[in-house]
């Protein structure tokens, strides 16, 4: 028996489904997550605050900030995997060439590492 390679083509439907999804989900939460940190809803009681509570409020507004940059940076990651998906090298360990395990793709759909490679990094 010959060791695959590559995952089928209606595998890879199967994980584009599932990355979709996720992308999906990822830009409603990026929308959310923007629009706080602009304060898109405004002039409501929320921004009424008394004005000692500006340091607490900046640091605030920078925590969202990060977040919306982690948030964009998975966006990324999950349109990179769409990108192995349409070239079919999805999947496929980028340090051992071997196939990722289909348990590691559904927890964790954009990885470019088996476990084993990704141990081994620390």
């Amino acid at each position: 028996m010959s060791t695959k390679t590559r995952y089928s083509d209606a595998e890879l439907e199967e994980f584009r489904a599932i990355i979709q999804e996720k992308l999906d989900k990822a830009y409603r939460d990026y929308d959310l997550l923007k629009s706080a940190v602009m304060n898109a809803d405004g002039n409501d009681t929320s921004d009424t605050s008394p004005t000692f509570k500006v340091l607490e409020e900046g640091a605030t507004t920078l925590s969202k900030e990060e977040a919306g940059q982690r948030q964009m940076k998975f966006i990324q990651h999950l349109q990179a995997a769409m990108v192995r998906i349409e070239n079919k090298t999805y999947g496929i360990c980028r340090e051992t060439g071997e196939l990722i395990p289909k348990e590691r793709l559904r927890a964790v759909p954009h990885a470019t590492l088996s476990i084993n490679a990704k141990k081994d990094q620390k």
